[in-house]
C-alpha cells in the first residue's frame, strides 16, 4: 500500500517537471496522451481488475464525456474547468444508468451488453444529426480553461492532463483500499463466498462502474478540448481494445499496472505507425504473449519476483537447518 502510493507520487512529481524540461511539441504530445490512455486504463481497472468482470463498453462513457464537454463548449460557449467536470458526471450518470442493467449479468451476458450499449451510442451520435452533426461530428471545440485564459500549447494541455490523471489515481487508490475495494476484490474471488459474509456483490460492483464511467468522462471531455473535435468514431472499438491491451499489459487489480501499461503501448504505437496495415496483428500477438506468459501483467511478474526473492533466504535457512 505504502509503496504503491510513494511510487504514484513520485511519478507525478516528475511528470509536472516534463513541461518545464522538454520543449519538444512531439514529445509532449506523446506524453498527453499517455496520461489520456493512462486515466482510460485506470478506470476500465477498476471493472476490470478489481470486480473482475469484463467491459467491452467502456467507449461508452469514453464518447458520452466527449459529446458532452464539446456540446457545452460550442453550443453554451463554457470553458474547460466546467465542461470536464460536468462530462464526469455525466458519463457517470449513464454508467449508473447501464449499470443497472448490466452489473445483474455475469460472464458472457456482461461483455456482450455492455459492448451493445456502446454500439447503441455510436449509432446515435452518427444519426442524430440535429445534436451531433452526424458522421462529420463536431468541431471547434473551444480551449479555453477559465475567463480569458486559452491554453494554446501542449504544455498547458499537458497540465490539464497532468492534473486530471492525479485525479483518477487519487480516487482510485481511495476506491481500492476502503472497504468497498476489499469487497470488489472478494466479489471477483468468489462472488458467492462475499455474498455469504454479507457484501452486496451488486452494489460493490455499481460503485467501481460508477466511478470508472466518471473517470471514463472525465478523459472524454479532456480528448475533446484537445483535439477540438468529437465525431462518432469516438466510440469505435479500437480505443476498446487499446485500453485491454494496456489493464492487461501491466497488470490488472493493480493502481501502476494500466499506468504502466499507458506508458509503453502508447509509445510502442507511435513506434508501429509506420507499418499501420500490421498493428492490429502485432497488438494481437502481443496479446497472446501476455495471455501464456504474463498471465498477470508486468507488475504481477514483478510482484512474484519479489516474493522468490523474498522467500530465499528462508529456503536457505530451512536447507541449513536439514543438514
Amino acid at each position: 500500500m505504502t509503496l504503491e502510493r510513494n511510487i504514484l507520487l513520485a511519478f507525478l512529481a516528475g511528470a509536472a517537471l516534463l513541461p518545464f524540461a522538454v520543449s519538444d511539441q512531439y514529445i509532449l504530445h506523446l506524453a498527453i496522451m499517455a496520461l489520456f490512455y493512462a486515466v482510460l486504463a485506470s478506470s476500465l481497472n477498476l471493472v476490470v481488475g478489481y470486480v473482475g468482470e469484463f467491459s467491452l463498453g467502456h467507449t461508452a462513457f469514453l464518447g458520452t464525456g466527449a459529446y458532452t464537454a464539446a456540446l457545452l463548449s460550442t453550443q453554451a460557449g463554457m470553458p474547460m474547468w466546467v465542461t470536464i467536470p460536468l462530462a464526469g458526471l455525466v458519463s457517470a450518470v449513464f454508467g449508473f444508468a447501464i449499470g443497472a442493467i448490466t452489473l445483474r449479468l455475469q460472464g458472457p451476458y456482461f461483455v456482450i451488453v455492455t459492448l451493445s450499449f456502446a454500439e447503441v451510442l455510436r449509432i446515435v451520435a452518427n444519426n442524430w444529426i440535429a445534436v451531433t452533426n452526424g458522421p462529420m461530428g463536431l468541431a471547434g471545440v473551444g480551449q479555453t480553461l477559465f475567463g480569458d485564459v486559452t491554453v494554446t500549447d501542449k504544455a498547458g494541455f499537458f497540465l490539464i492532463v497532468l492534473g486530471i490523471a492525479a485525479v483518477a489515481l487519487y480516487l482510485s487508490y481511495r476506491f481500492v483500499y476502503s472497504n468497498a475495494g476489499r469487497a470488489a476484490v472478494a466479489v471477483r474471488e468468489n462472488r458467492y463466498v462475499a455474498q455469504s459474509i454479507g457484501v452486496d456483490p451488486f452494489g460493490t460492483a455499481m460503485q467501481a462502474f460508477v466511478l470508472g464511467a466518471f473517470l471514463a468522462g472525465l478523459a472524454g471531455g479532456f480528448y475533446a478540448h484537445y483535439i477540438s473535435f468529437v465525431g462518432p468514431e469516438v466510440f469505435r472499438f479500437a480505443f476498446m481494445a487499446t485500453m485491454i491491451i494496456m489493464v492487461l499489459l501491466g497488470g490488472k487489480g493493480t493502481l501502476i499496472g494500466p499506468l504502466a501499461g499507458a506508458v509503453i503501448v502508447t509509445v510502442l504505437e507511435e513506434y508501429l505507425r509506420e507499418v499501420q496495415e500490421l498493428r492490429l496483428t502485432l497488438f494481437g500477438l502481443i496479446v497472446m504473449a501476455i495471455v501464456l506468459f504474463l498471465p498477470n501483467g508486468l507488475m504481477g511478474f514483478i510482484a512474484l519476483r519479489r516474493e522468490q526473492q523474498a522467500a530465499k533466504p528462508t529456503l536457505n535457512a530451512a536447507k541449513e537447518r536439514t543438514v
